[in-house]
């Protein structure tokens, strides 16, 4: 394709993506399926939302996903995990999209929109009010709250961009150790910074985890699960923030209550 699909384009391969995927998959799995269905380009994938900085693609795919939610299509099990229709179909098979009117329209772009406003405030105070040293010691929280023992913050020049060492542990039995990089900034991380921090990783551990608070070049994410080399995971901005959100590490959750007068109700009584 020449051009990025259009939100309304993008509602049957969504569907499809998870369909393929077998009935159920994360926000991850469905972004790359698509990718792979459309075989959308690089150039395309690299395109900015001007509002929020992150992915155009990813930005409308959120807003798709809102809006099949809305209409019962697919559902949102939690911690990223979507389905189709209400409880999946036993044998996975690809659904109808409904017609959406402006009212769908509105209410998706609200919702995407206020979930999309938290995300770039949490990672603008980060990138503009903490310190290197600060976020360092944030990460260290995060990945102590996540079971990882052992945390140390070990960041100095010329050590190849390794910022800190830890173990993780696998149901309490299985440990690897890990070497991680904190980059906080606003920009893309390119293929040659996850080279640099591989290299450093070569011989000292099991496996490396890229932090950034801004986002990889599809070129990095590729260089990260190259096959024969050492795998290095990688947490952009976005997930960064979800992960935030997830341990209420800063992140305040206020449930509002939503009242509906039953107007039927009264005309029956």
């Amino acid at each position: 394709m020449k051009k990025l699909p259009s939100r309304i384009e993008l509602m049957a391969p969504t569907i499809d993506a998870i369909s393929q995927l077998g009935g159920s998959a994360n926000t991850d799995e469905i972004y790359e399926k698509i990718v792979e269905n459309l075989k959308l380009s690089d150039a395309l994938l690299e395109i900015t939302n001007g509002k929020t900085g992150q992915s155009e693609l990813k930005y409308n795919l959120a807003w798709v996903r809102t809006v099949l939610k809305n209409q019962g299509s697919i559902s949102n099990i939690g911690k990223g995990i979507w389905i189709l229709g209400d409880n999946g179909p036993v044998k996975p098979k690809a659904s109808k999209v409904s017609k959406i009117n402006k009212a769908d329209e509105k209410e998706a772009d609200e919702e995407v929109a206020d979930e999309e406003r938290w995300k770039i405030s949490a990672i603008e105070i980060i990138t503009e009010k903490m310190s290197p040293a600060s976020f360092e010691r944030l990460i260290q929280r995060i990945l102590r709250e996540k079971g990882f023992t052992q945390v140390e913050i070990t960041g100095k020049s010329g050590d190849g961009g390794i910022d800190g060492r830890g173990i993780a542990k696998i149901n309490g039995i299985l440990s690897f150790h890990i070497i991680f990089q904190c980059k906080r900034y606003k920009g893309k991380v390119p293929s040659s910074d996850i080279r640099d921090f591989r290299g450093a990783m070569v011989g000292r551990t099991d496996k490396g985890l890229f932090i950034t608070t801004g986002t990889f070049t599809r070129e990095a994410i590729r260089e990260a699960n190259r096959d024969g080399a050492p795998a290095i995971d990688l947490m952009d901005g976005e997930k960064l923030a979800e992960k935030l959100k997830e341990l209420k590490l800063g992140i305040e959750i206020e449930l509002r209550e939503h009242i509906t007068v039953n107007e039927k109700w009264f005309e029956d009584f």
